[in-house]
């Protein structure tokens, strides 16, 4: 699948809208030197869509951030990015192929979309502050996504990313 726009980019999963939104330091230090260094800040569909549940459904607090969260988006220029209906298909039999092979609990079901998401959009980072996602082995990861001929993804912590362009 052909990559979807600039080249320095960024996958977002929903948890650094939250920070956002929630107005944490780190988040927004995070935005703001990526944004100046030239990259474009993309939040994949199963992150939009969670989103979107929060705001309809969430708990009050989680609802509240969900909620600014998708009012702000375009001002902080964040930028949803969408899949083909087969490429919707395709992160479902990843996904599910994570929690098979014991990688993600099958509660974490959006995680695996998530990730794969961001392989079928051609972005190589997955900005994200999720333990089921960070605490994956990155050579068992790496496998995985090859096996399924997907591109490579590094899922990240903001703080890691910003500790490496500030050295």
């Amino acid at each position: 699948m052909a990559a979807c726009g600039p080249k320095r980019q960024f996958a977002l999963d929903a948890n650094l809208l939250f920070d956002l939104a929630a107005q944490v330091d780190a988040a927004h230090d995070f935005r703001e030197t990526f944004l100046a260094k030239g990259y474009a800040l993309r939040l994949a569909p199963t992150a939009a869509q969670e989103l979107i549940n929060y705001h309809l459904h969430g708990p009050a607090g989680k609802r509240a951030l969900a909620t600014t969260a998708l009012l702000n988006m375009h001002e902080w220029r964040i930028t949803p990015f969408d899949l083909g209906g087969v490429g919707h298909d395709l992160a479902a039999i990843f996904a599910h192929r994570l929690i098979e092979r014991g990688l993600l609990p099958p509660e974490e079901w959006n995680d695996g979309l998530i990730l794969a998401e961001t392989a079928l959009a051609e972005i190589p980072i997955l900005v994200t502050s999720d333990k089921h996602l960070l605490d994956m082995d990155d050579t068992v990861l790496r496998m995985e996504l090859a096996n399924a001929d997907l591109f490579p993804v590094i899922p990240c912590l903001p703080k890691a990313l910003l500790r490496a362009v500030r050295r």
